[in-house]
């Protein structure tokens, strides 16, 4: 028997209904390659190399990643043990699709990883902390650095919502998969995202506090100066971050 490691946030999902929802969601063909992280017990990767040409499984835990080829029994399943966040994603083919049920600490750091990279998938499907999806894909009112950073590259819909009782071990929360699919066509053209999200991060550097304060304390700018900013870009320096969409984070980054 194995058992989870909690340093790891290792949660398997056993639920046959919620596997096959999530596979379904990733609309594998049968030419695709998928990239799975943290295949676990192999629970998920089953129905991924029922339907893909060929599945690469990115296992940080050596005991598995062992384990897991001999489990599958498959030909069309390349296990790799190694952390996703240091894996060559340029070893992949373009237009590969990324499906996991990825541990919660992973999240921010993983998507960034994949959202910037030279090769980023075509289509993902994560399966996250139900509160962290819902930020995912949050609008106008309700954005965050999150939001902002995943939908600059992403479009994105929630997807199926998994109970906690459905994990093994049962983690504290529920979860729900996020379907991310990679813009057609940039947002933006000529966009230096270093700067641009230098700018975001400024804007809610102080989540309380309005847009011109925040910006003038991010940017090291006087209150006066982050007004005449806003009022360049046409915004109001009373709004806070979160009300603000991507174009109007791009209309402050265009001003400045």
């Amino acid at each position: 028997m194995v058992i989870a490691k909690k340093s790891l946030g290792q949660h398997w999902l056993n639920d046959p209904v919620a596997l096959e929802a999530i596979a379904e969601m990733a609309e594998i063909h049968r030419t695709d390659t998928v990239l799975e992280i943290g295949p676990g017990l192999g629970n998920l990767t089953r129905y991924l190399v029922e339907q893909a040409a060929h599945v690469v499984a990115v296992e940080f835990d050596e005991t598995l990643a062992a384990t897991l080829p001999q489990k599958i029994g498959s030909k069309k399943l390349t296990v790799i043990q190694a952390d996703i966040l240091k894996f060559d994603l340029n070893s992949l083919p373009a237009s590969y699709k990324v499906v996991a049920n990825i541990p919660y600490y992973l999240t921010s750091n993983l998507l960034r990883t994949l959202s910037e990279s030279n090769n980023p998938p075509h289509l993902m499907v994560l399966l996250v902390q139900k509160e962290v999806a819902q930020r995912i894909c949050a609008g106008p009112g309700q954005m965050s650095v999150l939001s902002a950073s995943v939908q600059l590259y992403y479009n994105c819909e929630l997807g199926v919502e998994v109970p906690a009782e459905k994990f093994e071990p049962k983690p504290k929360v529920d979860s729900q998969a996020v379907i991310l699919r990679y813009h057609a066509k940039p947002l933006f053209h000529d966009l230096d995202t270093k700067k641009f999200f230098r700018v975001v991060k400024a804007g809610f550097a102080g989540r309380r506090k309005k847009l011109r304060g925040s910006l003038a304390a991010g940017l090291r700018i006087s209150k006066t100066e982050a007004d005449t900013l806003l009022k360049t870009a046409g915004l109001d320096g009373s709004l806070r971050a979160q009300n603000l969409s991507l174009e109007d984070w791009h209309k402050i980054y265009q001003a400045l």
